[in-house]
């Protein structure tokens, strides 16, 4: 006998380390935008597995390529050449405007791989004196959870007993260009930023803040770096957000929709003069750039573009958010996002965003809360119009409640 939801959760209490706190929802299949749970109800990811799923649960082209490669190669680790490898990089290099790639597996690594190159770049090339590299990033922002990335964040609940944190960084406020140029010194060696930041609710900074942040980094010889983990790959309405600013990186941090929906696949993107720094046997990962992330990393990218995903993200998100606002809600603070990443900001009054979704569930609409009061809406970038219709319906129902 199939196990029931109560069966599933009773095991995930008693086996799983309770380091989150999902919906009570068990998922057993999905296609599109659109999964079913153990009991074939049948629901609307809005959360798209925080962007890893920009191309939707099981795009067909991406699966095919999957089975095709797992049927003649999987694994050989970074000691082989292999055969997916080359025109993965060149694909991904060419397309992103970047001169080379180093592959990772996860968001998180390819943010310590981007930290790690900063660095060495400061010693090898800026001349900054040894373990006196110094990082600015931003509060309230997210770039991973290891040990060293959590020590940087502004977030208790992050940080709180993981210490003693490694030194190096530099806080600054978010979209405060004052504060990064009185914190940059001699010894600063990259500005890493997210260009629209999402766990701490769909924050978008000013307009020219990137570009203005990049001016000041050249002017201070200083790398800039985007984490795009979430925000590329066409989520926010372009293939990367830092185009809205012309404001192109020194190191480009990519992941979670470069997968596919499929298979882990991260990495940074950067010139041939920063990444000389990285020579043999200085850093690498066993799984790093293997034969099936490459293949379902290439064919992820080409669904992106000749699918066209970052104009619809563009359409539809302008449209999610238009027809949001003509709800006016009770509820409603504030509407904040690009393309399909919109931030639906509650009042205080109205409580945390957790019993909103949780009641959006009950109505078939998968969404997740973040930093408290907030309800991300972040759809598969492969959602109709009529599929955004039929969500607003039961989204309207809740919100005007």
């Amino acid at each position: 006998m199939p196990l029931n939801s109560e069966q599933h959760m009773a095991l995930v209490d008693r086996y799983s380390a309770r380091n989150y706190l999902p919906l009570p929802v068990i998922l057993a299949r999905g296609e599109g935008v659109w999964v079913w749970d153990n009991e074939d109800k049948k629901y609307l990811d809005m959360l798209s597995s925080y962007s890893a799923l920009n191309q939707g649960h099981r795009h067909p082209r991406i699966v095919k390529v999957m089975n095709d490669q797992l049927d003649r190669l999987a694994l050989t680790s970074r000691a082989f050449h292999h055969d997916q490898f080359g025109p993965f990089c060149e694909y991904i290099c060419n397309l992103s405007g970047q001169d080379q790639v180093l592959l990772m597996n996860t968001g998180a690594e390819g943010v310590e791989t981007a930290i790690k190159c900063s660095r060495k770049w400061g010693y090898d090339v800026k001349g900054v004196p040894a373990d006196k590299a110094e990082i600015i990033v931003c509060e309230n922002n997210f770039h991973g959870r290891t040990s060293t990335i959590v020590g940087f964040s502004s977030e208790s609940a992050y940080r709180n007993g993981f210490g003693p944190f490694p030194p190096g960084f530099k806080i600054i406020p978010y979209d405060d260009l004052a504060a990064l140029e009185q914190a940059i010194t001699p010894n600063t060696v990259g500005f890493m930023v997210e260009p629209i930041q999402g766990e701490a609710g769909i924050i978008v900074p000013a307009e020219g803040f990137l570009r203005k942040a990049k001016e000041l980094c050249r002017k201070h010889n200083v790398l800039l770096i985007a984490d795009e983990i979430q925000t590329g790959l066409g989520r926010t309405g372009k293939l990367f957000c830092y185009e809205y600013d012309d404001a192109k990186p020194d190191i480009l941090v990519v992941g979670k929709a470069l997968g596919g929906g499929c298979f882990p696949v991260s990495g940074i993107l950067t010139s041939k003069e920063v990444m000389k720094v990285f020579t043999p046997g200085i850093h690498g990962s066993t799984f790093g750039g293997n034969p099936l992330a490459c293949a379902v990393g290439k064919e992820a990218l080409k669904v992106i573009v000749e699918e066209g995903l970052p104009r619809k993200s563009l359409e539809n998100g302008s449209y999610l958010k238009e027809r949001l606002h003509e709800l006016k809600s009770p509820h409603v603070q504030e509407i904040r996002g690009r393309g399909l990443f919109i931030g639906v900001h509650l009042k205080n009054s109205s409580g945390p965003a957790r019993p909103f979704c949780e009641r959006l569930m009950k109505l078939g609409i998968l969404a997740k809360e973040t930093h408290g009061q907030v309800i991300r809406f972040a759809p598969p970038l492969v959602i109709s119009r009529s599929e955004l219709d039929w969500a607003l319906e039961r989204i309207a129902q809740v919100l005007k409640a």
